[in-house]
């Protein structure tokens, strides 16, 4: 029982870390956009030695640049976790294969986003991070393509991780209902043996 509880708890880990580093990666572009809407008086003598152009640039390559460090670190700590987790589960615990499967799918999408994503977000950023955003470019486009392949991929391992702490949950009360009835028939077995006790 405890162990489903420290699975659930793990499987919640997971996905908050996951709702986390996806709103700082949307927050790291929007605070650009932000920052070139209301420049502060201090940088505009700055920004008008670079232009506006060059300095919304650099901005964006800067968010660019801490958006993959993010989520290299981000990968790297998912695959440990994912490994921790599918090892836990097997060995921790009475899970069927499905459950099973289930953590193991997860690991899999980790590793897809890792190593076969990832690498090709990573190139394409580096090769578009400073054209020009009214340019047309083939790369630009294939970047928006492997990261939505990427977000995609995040999105669907929320969906399994919910599925499968439902399933975790759902086992652990259906074991804890079947205990509490077995409990209870011994005790009433107890007081039947007792009510045909004849006092001499």
């Amino acid at each position: 029982m405890h162990s489903r509880r420290f699975a659930c708890f793990l499987l919640g880990m997971w996905l908050a870390g996951g709702f986390l580093i996806t709103w700082l990666v949307s927050e790291n572009s929007r605070t650009v956009d932000r920052q070139l809407a209301q420049v502060d008086p201090a940088a505009t003598l700055r920004i008008k030695v670079l232009g506006p152009s060059e300095t919304g640039m650099l901005l964006h390559y800067q968010a660019a640049e801490l958006t993959r460090h993010e989520l290299d670190i981000l990968g790297i700590a998912q695959l440990a976790f994912g490994a921790f987790f599918l090892f836990f589960l097997l060995f921790g615990t009475s899970e069927g294969k499905f459950s099973l499967a289930l953590a193991l799918v997860l690991l899999a999408c980790v590793a897809v986003q890792r190593f076969v994503i990832w690498p090709e977000i990573v190139s394409l950023g580096k090769l578009t991070d400073f054209l020009p955003t009214a340019a047309e470019s083939g790369y630009r486009a294939k970047l928006l393509v492997m990261e939505g392949a990427y977000f995609g991929v995040e999105i669907g391992k929320w969906v399994v991780i919910v599925v499968l702490a439902g399933i975790l949950i759902s086992r652990g009360r259906g074991r804890g209902r079947s205990r509490s009835s077995n409990v209870w028939n011994k005790f009433n077995v107890v007081n039947k043996t007792d009510d045909g006790h004849v006092d001499r």
